[in-house]
């Protein structure tokens, strides 16, 4: 286990690399943001955004929290997603879970876990709405994973509720929302292929927040 004080020795290395790399990094670093993408993955330790994504500071912005929900009773989550739609301008929002996600795995479990009960609900929240599919899938493994899959998907939904998604959108023609899953056993992120502008049109039958009349 890394030490604490090796903590502040790391930043050190860290900043001549950037240096020596680009003399510049810092004074470009500490001008407003302007990132492209807003990333809503989980708070699990094994899952850093920008590393498993390849961008450097400055690049993405990042709202982490137990099996990356978007509830709208949060109003976290829900400032973020504001902040980066109205004033950051992302082009993209991504949602990213993970397999062998511990909340996850957790929300399945039966037994009262204090103060996480009402967070993890929404959780089995998404498997009360796919329980059908869920329950054909005799592997636990199997099925924790497709679970993980559809969190990403009903959170991705979640996201598109959001009246500065959808008012974004219709003006600006951004962000669009994406679903992808970060498999640890390799590595690779994987794109659920959410149909954005579909799931939008449905979302607007009921939860249109425009403005303008539904199409």
């Amino acid at each position: 286990m890394t030490t604490y004080e090796q903590l502040f020795e790391n930043n050190r290395q860290w900043v001549a690399q950037k240096l020596s790399q680009d003399p510049d990094f810092f004074l470009k670093l500490s001008r407003e943001q302007r990132p492209d993408y807003l990333f809503i993955g989980c708070s699990d330790s094994r899952v850093p955004a920008n590393e498993i994504m390849g961008l450097d500071a400055g690049e993405v912005f990042v709202h982490r929290n137990i099996a990356n929900v978007v509830s709208n009773t949060d109003l976290n989550v829900l400032s973020v997603i504001n902040y980066a739609v109205e004033h950051l301008q992302v082009k993209r929002i991504i949602v990213c879970g993970h397999y062998q996600c511990g909340g996850v795995r957790a929300a399945m479990e039966s037994k009262d876990l204090g103060i996480l009960n009402p967070w993890l609900r929404n959780i089995r929240d998404v498997y009360r709405l796919h329980a059908p599919e869920l329950n054909q899938i005799p592997d636990d493994t199997a099925r924790y994973q497709r679970l993980a899959e559809l969190n990403v998907l009903e959170q991705c939904i979640n996201v598109i509720k959001t009246a500065e998604v959808q008012q974004s959108y219709l003006e600006k023609g951004y962000p669009e929302v994406e679903g992808w899953i970060f498999d640890l056993h390799n590595g690779q992120l994987i794109d659920l292929k959410i149909d954005f502008k579909a799931r939008l049109q449905q979302i607007q039958q009921i939860y249109n927040l425009t403005g303008q009349p539904h199409h």
